[in-house]
């Protein structure tokens, strides 16, 4: 998937780069505003990704201990 937080921080840079490099007011103010909704869009994507690896091994965390739940009830 391309649209994750690698993808858009690096629009944000070129975004960036764009301000920098703008000799017009209005043009640098448009790229900053886009660099600035791009850093947004990054860091949703990072807390995606963060909230998933995080419910992700909460899941086999509760496996784990529903399968050692299941061998101690067996062994009884």
């Amino acid at each position: 998937m391309s649209q994750n937080y690698h993808f858009y921080k690096q629009r944000a840079e070129e975004a960036a780069t764009d301000a920098d490099g703008a000799e017009l007011e209005n043009v640098r103010e448009r790229h900053l505003q886009a660099e600035k909704t791009w850093r947004g869009l990054a860091e949703q994507a990072r807390k995606v990704e963060e909230d998933r690896a995080v419910a992700k091994q909460e899941r086999l965390d509760r496996i784990a201990a529903e399968e050692e739940a299941a061998e101690t009830e067996s062994g009884e």
